[in-house]
């Protein structure tokens, strides 16, 4: 039978690896491309903020702009996934629906609704799974029913199943040739502006969204094939002024690079290289800790919740609404934070090790806020955000699953200036704090009055003092994170491999950066120019080597 064929887009949002939309051409005589802008779905379930917004809108525009290269077009309409597949169904004589897999609970209870629409109106479905490496389901079947855990028990689970399918070809114009869209050019089905949607972004477009802006960034990246076979994660710089990392998360987010694309070129170059990196450092390796956090949420109920989460230490978190705006506006008084946080609300991206400092400060570190709060302001603003690897990794930093070294603590002063000590990223994303000399722009609150008057900056009115003293709070913090993990030491163990931390491999820490962290810490215990608030008083210091860590690292993929 010749098909009428709907081929909803979701995720994957491109014409290369895209096997439910090539099957969909091979077994229909008339192909309707569509994206349904559900706004109720997209900010409400997924929390999709401007930043966001823009950046799919930049995705559909360029989809379009090259199905009409081959003969088609995207007809995009806003509503209901279901209400619009049913007048569309009755409008165009659909026979057949097809779409990619998703693992996803938002995309899961769409499915259904796709399902009972197809049920109603005695449609085929067609769909297969492109938007990870594997389908999923999958190796939880090969782990014996269950999701594996680990990362270690996770790769293991993947040498069992073998290397990952390649990616299906391009969709061509010979495609559209035997199988035609009937192209309506009415406006109605244009991609929306922002302003008709009634969004407003002024910030400079740094990564434009669309498969052909991530092919471009793919073939950038790969020309250099010394940089791609020897990339380790860690060892990049968290506030550099440009990405040292490859910036196509956004892009494998939405589907708009696949991911097994991505893979497969990976291991081309790693045959040709007498010696690469290797997982979990590599770049092989981040893609296979996306697929590790997809695989694990797919059969965890309440993935992104501490209640009702069966891997999620339990924990008493502080309600503190107030500390939490002043985190997300970057009003900490710590610079290096405030500076992180400012380019995720301009720009809608930070390094990986960025987030891991701002996370570890908002949850373990200092604030003792719930890792949910700072997921869903990730969420709002990340454009790589993804519900799987955002919600695993906030559990990971906030020590609440996956990560068991939970002494390893960030310093707010130390960790930003080890890699750019003049304090180039602050002046950027703080501009208030520009003309502070090196010595005291990462801790501002130390500068002797005067130097603050001629900087242009008085401390605690032109930019705020800390809210917290590092030390101190931390010092709590660890604390209590100790006696959870003694009280619910069988859920702490369930994510932990009985190997050291995989993400450590290979990385020493030097005894005299310790040292020189706890003179550090020790200083600033007693410092009379501490001037944070009010509610945490001086106390002796009592850290030790062992218990007071920089982190650099921890299996981040975000």
């Amino acid at each position: 039978m010749s098909h009428r064929t709907i081929h909803l887009f979701r995720k994957g949002l491109r014409l290369h690896d895209n096997p439910s939309l090539l099957g969909a051409l091979a077994s229909s005589s008339a192909l309707y491309p569509v994206y349904v802008l559900d706004r109720v779905f997209l900010q409400g379930a997924m929390h999709m903020g401007a930043l966001r917004w823009r950046f799919l809108l930049q995705s559909l525009e360029d989809l379009d702009t090259r199905l009409q290269a081959i003969g088609s077009r995207l007809f995009v309409l806003c509503g209901s996934t279901a209400n619009i597949l049913r007048e569309l169904v009755a409008q165009w004589g659909i026979t057949q629906i097809s779409y990619d897999t998703e693992v996803e609970p938002y995309y899961t209870r769409m499915d259904k609704d796709i399902q009972t629409v197809a049920q109603e109106n005695g449609l085929q479905t067609y769909t297969c799974v492109s938007h990870t490496l594997y389908d999923v389901k999958r190796i939880v079947k090969a782990n014996g029913g269950s999701p594996p855990l680990t990362y270690k028990k996770f790769l293991h689970v993947l040498s069992v199943l073998g290397e990952p399918e390649k990616p299906a070809r391009d969709v061509s114009i010979e495609d559209f040739q035997r199988c035609v869209t009937p192209v309506d050019v009415d406006r109605v089905y244009a991609v929306p502006s922002l302003a008709h949607l009634g969004l407003q972004v002024e910030a400079e477009v740094l990564w434009p969204g669309g498969e052909s802006h991530a092919l471009q960034r793919l073939e950038k990246h790969f020309q250099s094939q010394g940089w791609v076979a020897n990339f380790s994660k860690p060892r990049t710089i968290p506030n550099s002024l440009l990405p040292s990392t490859t910036g196509l998360s956004p892009y494998l987010s939405l589907g708009c690079l696949s991911v097994r694309t991505f893979y497969h070129r990976l291991n081309c170059i790693y045959a040709q290289s007498k010696n690469h990196s290797l997982p979990p450092v590599s770049l092989q390796g981040q893609v296979l800790w996306r697929e590790f956090f997809y695989t694990v949420a797919s059969a965890t109920p309440n993935f992104t919740k501490m209640e009702g989460n069966s891997i999620c230490l339990q924990i008493d978190w502080y309600h503190d609404p107030e500390r939490l705006e002043k985190w997300r506006t970057a009003q900490t008084g710590f610079p290096w934070i405030d500076a992180i946080m400012t380019q995720l609300l301009q720009e809608g991206w930070i390094h990986h090790l960025a987030r891991h400092a701002v996370a570890c400060f908002l949850t373990r570190g200092d604030l003792w806020i719930s890792w949910e709060e700072g997921m869903k302001v990730f969420e709002e603003f990340l454009l790589d955000a993804d519900y799987s690897v955002n919600a695993g990794n906030w559990m990971w930093l906030s020590a609440s699953a996956f990560f068991h070294k939970y002494t390893r603590i960030f310093c707010p002063v130390r960790f930003g200036r080890r890699t750019d000590p003049q304090g180039e990223y602050l002046r950027k994303y703080l501009p208030v704090l520009k003309n502070f000399p090196s010595q005291y722009i990462y801790e501002p609150w130390k500068a002797p009055e005067d130097v603050q008057l001629s900087a242009g900056c008085i401390i605690g009115k032109d930019y705020p003092r800390p809210i917290v003293s590092h030390i101190e709070a931390s010092q709590r913090n660890l604390e209590l994170m100790r006696q959870v993990r003694t009280e619910q030491q069988t859920t702490a163990e369930l994510t932990r491999d009985v190997a050291d931390d995989p993400m450590e491999a290979g990385l020493k820490r030097e005894l005299r950066e310790e040292e020189g962290l706890l003179e550090e810490a020790e200083s600033q215990c007693t410092s009379k120019r501490f001037s944070g608030s009010s509610d945490h008083k001086p106390r002796p210091c009592s850290w030790t080597p062992e218990t007071l860590q920089l982190s650099e690292l921890s299996g981040e993929v975000m």
